[in-house]
């Protein structure tokens, strides 16, 4: 019953009207003797109508079919890591919710706005308050009862990092980092995150919504898995056919994939990677090594949503494995825009630009 309980809760739709799997607890619960509120069940089995089980549909050649759009937009604000009120509580009471339901609604007519709020003061400028786009340009997604898209450890918190993740972490300088606020030297592209540069936000930092542009494309052939993810521009081609990994000598960003079937379950298996990038904000943030391991799992629990999970083991960073999971919710009418983002290009030339400007006027 309890896997029962966690799996329906994390399959659950970005609509609450879309639970599909209350019917199983239940009967899972009359199974045990319980109801769902944990109390002894007085009624009887034969009370509980079983819902008939949902069928994956499989393609013209046999594999679990997953194809089609499932942007993670609806998930877009719960954090990665749990803040420390909810202990391990995983979803929220429906007091709590109400109350994240109304902060939605306040936030809706706060995004209203029509041009940016300007600076409160002279000195938030540097924070970049009053230099953004106006509210509405971004995305916020739907109130949602996860409080964090970690749901292991069940604190929901990332694992305490290994004595080298500390030092390497320390070493990264402060303008590689998301939530800087204006500090680092800038003397040179390297200088600035490979997000910044419209290079790439990883693997994890592609599938966690952040903002706006949060499609993501399943593509499917024999043999073949394509996942596609709308920012920054990412393809991953994922052969199916138990080809072993390329030499550790070979890395990249996105690392290298490998994906076999578990069932219904698309496993797919990456290393490789080059250790320049994070599993948060946009992969600038929360930054992991080249040891990375990631092992996910897309799993279509009905036919408007796919559930997400990816187990991030790091032994250079981090003391435990901890894993992530999130339902997906299907939108065929979604549209996947170009992310050409040349507003990196620009902004890179400014703020390098910028920074020699500034050594002229306060010279060493």
């Amino acid at each position: 019953m309890k896997d029962a309980g966690v799996n329906c809760r994390l399959m659950k739709s970005a609509d609450l009207s879309r639970w599909r799997c209350a019917a199983a607890i239940v009967a899972s619960a009359v199974a045990w003797g319980l109801n769902p509120s944990g109390t002894v069940a007085a009624q009887s089995a034969k009370q509980v109508t079983p819902q008939r089980p949902w069928t994956v549909p499989r393609t013209a050649w046999g594999d679990p079919d997953l194809q089609g759009l499932w942007p993670g937009t609806a998930m877009m604000g719960v954090p990665l890591e749990r803040p420390q009120q909810f202990g391990n509580t995983l979803l929220l009471s429906d007091e709590e919710f109400s109350a994240r339901a109304a902060q939605a609604r306040r936030q809706a007519a706060s995004d209203s706005e029509e041009f940016v709020a300007p600076a409160p003061s002279p000195a938030a400028i540097i924070t970049g308050a009053g230099s953004g786009p106006p509210g509405h340009w971004g995305e916020r997604g739907r109130p949602q009862r996860q409080t964090s898209l970690i749901v292991d450890p069940p604190d929901g918190r990332i694992p305490p990092m290994t004595t080298e993740g500390q030092k390497r972490t320390a070493a990264i300088p402060a303008s590689l980092y998301y939530d800087n606020s204006g500090g680092g030297v800038f003397n040179g592209p390297e200088d600035l995150s490979v997000y910044d540069r419209c290079i790439t936000r990883g693997v994890i930092g592609s599938m966690v919504a952040v903002g706006y542009n949060a499609g993501n494309q399943i593509v499917q052939g024999p043999g073949w898995v394509a996942l596609r993810n709308e920012m920054i521009h990412e393809a991953r081609m994922i052969p199916l056919d138990g080809r072993p990994h390329l030499s550790p000598a070979i890395r990249g960003y996105m690392g290298d994939s490998r994906g076999r079937w578990d069932g219904d379950t698309l496993v797919v298996d990456t290393t490789n990677f080059n250790g320049r990038t994070g599993v948060g904000a946009n992969g600038r943030a929360i930054y992991h090594s080249d040891k990375l391991h990631l092992v996910e799992r897309f799993t279509r629990t009905d036919a408007e949503t796919v559930r997400y999970e990816a187990t991030i083991e790091d032994p250079g960073t981090w003391t435990r494995p901890f894993t992530i999971a999130f339902p997906l919710a299907r939108d065929p009418a979604y549209g996947m825009f170009e992310y050409a983002c040349h507003e990196g290009n620009y902004g890179l030339k400014n703020i390098l630009s910028a920074a020699r400007a500034t050594e002229r006027r306060s010279p060493p």
